[in-house]
């Protein structure tokens, strides 16, 4: 800016901005399967940095297992379903027929349903419950426990053995079938679990 002694200025030579000179990306942290990475690049015209997040590696599917969904028990207590609860009941009892699913390392029953659900589209809502340090399945394609009946509710077997303990602690190791089912007499006697 060039200045007159009456106070009059001007502007010339005006040198334009070189703008950027990105580098390279540069990986700061690498993605896992359980956190995301981190990748950075620098100006070398201002030392600018610039980052951008790796997204999280694809888990490795390191087997198969059979999963079932199914509420047949329901069909020959439809006097004890809630009202309004039988839009939910298929007609054969089936939610979801025998499919297998690939699942992943260190996964256990919990994760394997709430997965296929997901992808099917099958309403599911649960809870954790610390004193058994496991999610506790409320409810699956609307259906909840005491829907049909005081022993009414979901219950899970794996390989035909019903488990004692939450399906959160069951960890999976490959070509396990799996079945939800729907319990509506003598907590688990109609579906084979024995009472519980």
């Amino acid at each position: 800016v060039y200045t007159c002694a009456c106070g009059k200025t001007y502007t010339d030579s005006v040198t334009p901005p070189v703008g950027h000179s990105w580098g390279s990306w540069k990986t700061v942290t690498e993605a896992t399967e359980t956190a995301e990475g981190l990748k950075e690049r620098t100006c070398s015209a201002c030392s600018k940095k610039e980052q951008k997040t790796i997204a999280k590696k694809e888990p490795r599917i390191v087997g198969y297992v059979n999963i079932e969904l199914r509420c047949d028990t329901i069909l020959s207590n439809m006097g004890d379903l809630t009202p309004g609860k039988a839009e939910f009941v298929p007609s054969n009892g089936v939610i979801l027929p025998m499919v297998q699913v690939p699942f992943y390392k260190n996964e256990t029953v919990f994760e394997v349903l709430n997965r296929i659900c997901k992808k099917t589209g099958i309403q599911i809502e649960y809870s954790w419950t610390p004193m058994y340090n496991s999610y506790y399945i409320e409810g699956i394609n609307h259906l909840y426990e005491f829907d049909c009946g005081s022993e009414s509710g979901w219950m899970y077997k794996v390989n035909g053995w019903f488990p004692n303990y939450g399906c959160s602690s069951y960890e999976l190791e490959g070509n396990e079938t799996i079945v939800w089912c729907y319990t509506c007499v003598g907590l688990g006697a109609d579906v084979g679990g024995g009472n519980w």
